[in-house]
């Protein structure tokens, strides 16, 4: 199985990048994304405003439920008042992994 390209295997886990938009409607894991630049990133929304870490705080509770862990094990590596951010997120890489597969089945290159 080839990894989506939003997210690689690391010691102990994963990173998984991710693009925030806050102050949503809703709140959702919209999938891959390719951008301009190239880089793939998961496409997320939440409701929470960006003031004091809450959109963040509100992105790891959708990625733990959604992902079936502990929000304990996710930990914001970079971007924390940006919209583009990385996660580091603590388990089996392969299990992770598999775990995103099944929640984005479509690879991001297709689209």
């Amino acid at each position: 199985m080839n990894a989506p390209r939003f997210f690689a295997p690391r010691a102990g886990g994963i990173e998984l990048h991710v693009r925030l938009t806050p102050k949503s409607s809703r709140e959702a894991l919209d999938g891959p994304e390719i951008r301009d630049d190239g880089a793939c990133v998961l496409k997320a929304r939440v409701r929470a405003v960006p003031e004091d870490g809450k959109a963040n705080a509100a992105l790891i509770a959708l990625l733990a439920k959604q992902l079936k862990i502990p929000a304990s094990r996710i930990s914001l590596a970079s971007g924390a008042t940006a919209r583009q951010k990385t996660f580091s997120i603590d388990g089996d890489p392969k299990a992770l992994a598999e775990r995103l597969a099944e929640l984005f089945p479509e690879d991001a290159r297709s689209r």
